[in-house]
């Protein structure tokens, strides 16, 4: 029987008006990623903002690399992004809207990648 992988949730409730509280969940989990830790971002709140297309073009946060990157790498890595649909709803962003990977989900499915994870960290 193979030993269970370790992940680790984040969940990112900020967009541009706070570009450091919402590129930091990404520095971190592209971390988690590189030492072979599963790594899930959940945008929820005005954080379903970094998932509408075109939007990360203007997020950048003074001494980190710029958030289109850092969501590029960690899509490239392997990581899973989660988009809470009521909170895209609300904004009005359409799913065909969203960027490729960002995979929309509600409260049940969240509730499982808590429940499964080594631990969760809330910006």
């Amino acid at each position: 029987m193979s030993e269970k992988k370790e992940k680790i949730l984040y969940i990112d409730t900020c967009a541009g008006e706070n570009p450091e509280k919402a590129s930091l969940p990404f520095v971190l989990a592209n971390a988690a990623l590189a030492m072979e830790v599963d790594a899930v971002v959940v945008l929820q709140g005005t954080g379903v903002y970094l998932a509408k297309k075109g939007y990360l073009d203007n997020v950048f946060a003074a001494g980190l690399p710029p958030l289109k990157d850092l969501v590029a790498s960690f899509l490239e890595q392997g990581g899973k992004l989660m988009v809470c649909v009521p909170c895209i709803k609300e904004r009005r962003i359409e799913e065909a809207d969203l960027i490729p990977g960002a995979e929309p989900t509600a409260g049940g499915k969240l509730t499982m990648e808590i429940l499964s994870a080594n631990a969760s960290l809330v910006y």
